[in-house]
């Protein structure tokens, strides 16, 4: 899936999103590396105009690309704001985006007003909307607001996304069941060597 030749950059940028959440893109690091190189590279041929006109797409490529070091600017964002300075009240109609966009927020530097006031807007409104969401967006956005993906530890977090992942109806069934194999080996190595060292001292 990842050496497959995709048109559009969200699609893959999703996928690899995904593998990293389910913890297993340790197996696929050099194909992941390859495809931010080769994103980034499109994002600054195309400078601020971006294939990726919605919310969502944007977000996850800065947040992806500032999660691997990559130096994006936070200037993407200014598309989404209105004449007065604020941003636009119609991104509200987009859960998924304003979710995505506050977890972008937390890989901000000092300095970037942008995203310490998208930090505001996006809790403020993924607050007052999470007791109306249904699942798996509710317990998603719950788990965020909670502690964003930046702040958690990824094996923990990979266990809490594949209890969200499975509810998703477009989840890839093959990726979720590799995962959950991936994560009862580890916690089996761990298990084994917890009782090795308990039974040596």
């Amino acid at each position: 899936m990842l050496k497959a030749d995709v048109n559009k950059r969200a699609e893959k940028l999703d996928l690899v999103d995904t593998i990293q959440r389910l913890g297993v893109s340790y197996y696929f690091q050099t194909y992941i590396d390859q495809i931010l190189e080769k994103v980034y590279k499109a994002h600054e041929d195309s400078g601020l105009r971006n294939e990726n006109d919605d919310l969502y797409s944007i977000s996850l490529e800065f947040r992806l690309l500032r999660q691997h070091g990559y130096n994006i600017s936070s200037d993407i964002f200014n598309k989404f704001k209105d004449n007065n300075g604020d941003f636009k009240a119609s991104l509200a109609e987009d859960i998924r985006g304003i979710l995505c966009f506050y977890e972008a927020t937390h890989f901000r530097v000092h300095g970037e007003t942008i995203l310490d006031e998208a930090l505001v807007f996006t809790t403020t409104l993924l607050e007052s909307m999470a007791t109306q969401l249904s699942s798996p967006l509710a317990p998603h956005v719950k788990h965020a607001l909670y502690q964003p993906l930046r702040k958690g530890l990824p094996r923990l977090e990979a266990r809490q996304y594949m209890t969200i992942y499975q509810e998703d109806s477009l989840h890839n069934e093959v990726l979720l069941t590799f995962a959950k194999l991936d994560f009862n080996v580890l916690q089996k190595v761990h298990q084994k060597e917890l009782s090795d060292i308990t039974t040596y001292e």
